[in-house]
């Protein structure tokens, strides 16, 4: 058992200062007045060692719901275990421990493929890979961005099926358009506890409506490849807004969405909006192209866009989407750091375990400090304050 102490807690529903967090093995212990840690209390006999952590903030580890890359990879172009390993580390530089790797609209085989990594690859790490989000193929052409839409076609019940048997455990997030699918085939992902998102989607307001009541409980990067909200034409955006149970991941990198439509929908969802970052290889790396959904992708100036202008995809980490946040939309940080957090872990069923600094959760740490600098980690229980070496740990 260890101690990080001199630090303030963001624990998901509380901020609390002069406290020790107690960690051992890959779970949290217990959080106690720090003053119970000098010499002549019982319980500083059972801890081996003391972590000042030098007045920085700590969070739970960000959990990152839409990755499609990072660190150089694209999870589409190679997957395999070592493309998984490649973000998950490249992720830990920036706070996020936990992710669902992204493969966005491809051939049914592809998707067979990652589908049965992810299955192998939860039996060894459940807590970095949460489980696959398949963002496609069942997609509206209309609204398609960067996807192929050589690719995009409309729901195979065959394969809905295949899907469904693997379940929740592999397969934590779909997202389709939800015109584009009969409500019977929503409820085949829904009924195996897989979260069904609508998302590139060219969705009338009563169309997304019932794709509500049919069982979508999300939206992908919400007014990005969506219908939007017009006086007379609510659309998907509209449908959202009207609803108090739908959940919204959101890209606050400036770029995707305007910061005082991040700030709107924030007033409206609350505790419903996630912060995602849609990812792509040139995260963690200077790389100034890369392809996606067959089409070269240019990144400059932190921004990632196709020669046709279209956006493929962000540079963006965690930890600048919950800066963003506080510096430019005026969201409080602890309500920040739970729409990278809290929020998420809710939305995919795993908030029984993590999002949050409690007793018994898994000890997924972000260290951070006044200027939004990752100063140190926990993965599942390994304190570090260097990412050269946590790399090494987690391996």
């Amino acid at each position: 058992m260890y101690a990080l102490t001199n630090c303030t807690l963001y624990t998901g529903h509380q901020i609390l200062t002069d406290r020790a967090l107690l960690i051992e093995g890959s779970r949290i212990v217990e959080i106690v007045p720090q003053a119970h840690l000098l010499p002549d209390w019982t319980i500083n006999q059972t801890i081996d060692q003391t972590i000042d952590l030098a007045g920085n903030s700590v969070a739970p580890g960000f959990i990152d719901l839409q990755l499609n890359g990072c660190g150089g990879v694209m999870f589409n172009d190679c997957i395999t275990a070592a493309t998984l390993e490649t973000m998950h580390y490249t992720n830990l530089k920036s706070g996020t421990t936990s992710f669902l790797p992204t493969l966005i609209t491809t051939s049914d085989h592809e998707m067979q493929v990652a589908l049965e990594l992810v299955r192998h690859y939860r039996q060894h790490h459940p807590h970095r890979v949460l489980g696959l989000h398949l963002e496609g193929p069942y997609l509206n052409p209309k609204r398609k961005g960067i996807h192929n839409e050589s690719y995009i076609r409309p729901p195979d019940r065959t394969m809905l099926q295949h899907i469904a048997e693997y379940g929740r455990e592999t397969v934590k997030l779909v997202t389709l358009a939800p015109e584009q699918a009969q409500p019977d085939e929503i409820r085949l992902l829904t009924e195996a506890g897989i979260v069904v998102s609508g998302g590139h989607t060219d969705a009338t307001y009563e169309q997304a409506i019932a794709g509500f009541e049919a069982g979508v409980s999300m939206v992908t990067h919400l007014f990005n490849a969506m219908t939007p909200w017009l006086g007379r034409s609510p659309g998907m955006v509209g449908a959202v807004f009207s609803r108090g149970d739908i959940y919204a991941g959101i890209i606050a990198d400036g770029f995707h969405v305007h910061y005082e439509s991040i700030r709107l929908a924030h007033c409206i969802l609350q505790d419903r909006l996630i912060l995602v970052t849609d990812a792509t290889p040139p995260v963690g790396t200077n790389m100034p192209a890369f392809w996606i959904g067959g089409q070269e992708v240019f990144y400059q100036n932190g921004k990632c866009v196709s020669a046709d202008g279209t956006l493929g995809g962000s540079a963006l980490t965690l930890i600048e989407a919950v800066a963003n946040c506080v510096r430019y939309v005026g969201i409080p940080l602890p309500e920040a750091l739970r729409m990278a957090t809290l929020y998420p872990a809710r939305a995919i069923g795993v908030d029984n375990i993590l999002g949050q600094i409690a007793p018994g959760y898994v000890a997924n740490l972000v260290i951070f400090d006044a200027n939004f600098q990752i100063q140190g980690l926990v993965q599942a229980g390994q304190y570090t304050a260097d990412c050269a070496s946590v790399l090494s740990n987690c391996s």
